[in-house]
């Protein structure tokens, strides 16, 4: 088996309004739902709409040869039903195919895997049941933790859930020596399969393909299958893994980025003897070569490949417990609207806008932040915080009383 496993991770937060300190106990509804809708609709349809009619029209028109995964996160869910129903039905339309995978992973694009086991699993079983509602009782078999954070000991907690595989990015501090392009599995639950995203062939068209500077600039599809063909025959898939919002957003249309991808199916599938492949057909026929050991967490972000996006300051590291903090009592919570809130605050995004990191990857940073300075970011979010844990307090002493 040679084959190429497409897989796109499709997000989008919901992002907090400007919350000042005198709003604290005043004001209960924390989302910029202005900003929310109008930057819903700007990529929908700079990317979601185009790029789905693009990759349908290749699945018929190579009858099925041509095959892709995503995921998508429930809070970008929930604003398609919100926003954006005109991109949902684009996606229910991919996935009838039946040459689409959708896979699973935490309903809010959370870092749960990493604080807490009970609020991980909780939020994986609500997105499954959220694909499941959305896309004609659709089953998730492979698990792409948030940003593909992985570890061997998150591994485990994805296996314990029934999964078959799970993404994670082909770090370079990790592997040494091996290659990414072949099938891995878990080092501590061996029957959980591990896919490896190769960094330099899915960085080429995430991140290179519009940049002129780029020694290679342009990246034509003869070029790149070239590149994989060069690639040793015993090696089995390479995985390109990217956000979706690559196409038309990130690399706008104009670069070329579209007809890169509409011509790429034709060049691999005749000039080559690779296939395409999700993951789940992947990992049915590939066997592990080995385990992969990853005692630390990785993910694909930035030149380290860490969690320093999120959690690589004081001001994340402050954020971040003090939400989880508050779980136990959540979890006695029976207001929903709550509970919504509660899992809209564990998205990843509101600590990544706090990251203070500079040169390559601070620019890459400041790019998707709606903040100033991530000392606004994380001012903004501990109101936010302060005025959920005020109404998680009041709701737990009228309990109280009425007892």
């Amino acid at each position: 088996m040679r084959t190429i496993c497409f897989y796109f991770q499709v997000h989008q937060p919901y992002r907090l309004k400007p919350y000042r300190f005198f709003d604290i106990g005043e004001d209960h509804h924390y989302w910029d739902d202005f900003a929310n809708k109008s930057i819903m609709r700007k990529v929908a349809e700079k990317c979601y709409l185009p790029m789905n009619a693009l990759l349908l029209e290749l699945i018929e028109k190579y009858h099925g040869q041509f095959k892709v995964s995503f995921s998508l996160s429930g809070v970008f869910m929930d604003q398609m039903e919100e926003y954006a129903p005109d991109v949902l039905e684009s996606f229910q339309k991919l996935v009838a195919t039946g040459h689409v995978e959708l896979l699973n992973e935490t309903y809010a694009h959370a870092l749960s895997a990493l604080k807490s086991k009970d609020e991980f699993h909780d939020m994986v079983r609500a997105q499954q049941e959220k694909v499941k509602k959305l896309f004609n009782g659709y089953t998730p078999k492979v698990f792409r933790n948030t940003e593909l954070i992985y570890s061997d000991v998150i591994g485990e907690m994805v296996a314990e859930l029934g999964y078959e595989a799970i993404l994670t990015e082909g770090a370079k501090h990790i592997l040494g020596w091996k290659s990414p392009n072949y099938v891995y599995c878990n080092a501590i639950e061996p029957k959980l399969k591990v896919l490896l995203k190769n960094f330099r062939l899915s960085d080429d068209i995430a991140f290179r393909f519009g940049e002129k500077a780029w020694a290679d600039w342009p990246l034509t599809t003869d070029k790149f299958v070239n590149w994989i063909n060069q690639i040793p025959q015993e090696e089995e898939v390479i995985n390109l893994f990217m956000d979706y919002e690559t196409f038309g957003e990130h690399q706008w249309a104009e670069s070329g980025i579209f007809e890169f991808m509409r011509h790429l199916p034709d060049a691999v599938l005749h000039q080559s003897n690779f296939t395409f492949s999700t993951p789940s057909a992947v990992v049915e026929e590939a066997s592990p070569v080995g385990k992969i050991h990853v005692p630390v967490p990785i993910s694909w972000a930035d030149e380290e490949r860490d969690l320093t996006a999120w959690l690589g300051n004081d001001l994340q590291d402050e954020a971040f417990d003090r939400l989880y903090d508050l779980e136990p009592m959540v979890r006695q919570s029976k207001d929903p609207q709550i509970q919504k809130d509660w899992k809209y605050l564990q998205t990843s995004d509101h600590f990544y806008y706090m990251c203070t990191k500079f040169f390559s990857d601070g620019d890459i940073h400041a790019y998707f932040s709606p903040y100033e300075s991530p000392y606004e970011a994380f001012i903004n979010f501990m109101n936010v915080l302060s005025d959920f844990m005020l109404r998680l307090k009041k709701e737990q002493n009228v309990s109280i009383t009425e007892k």
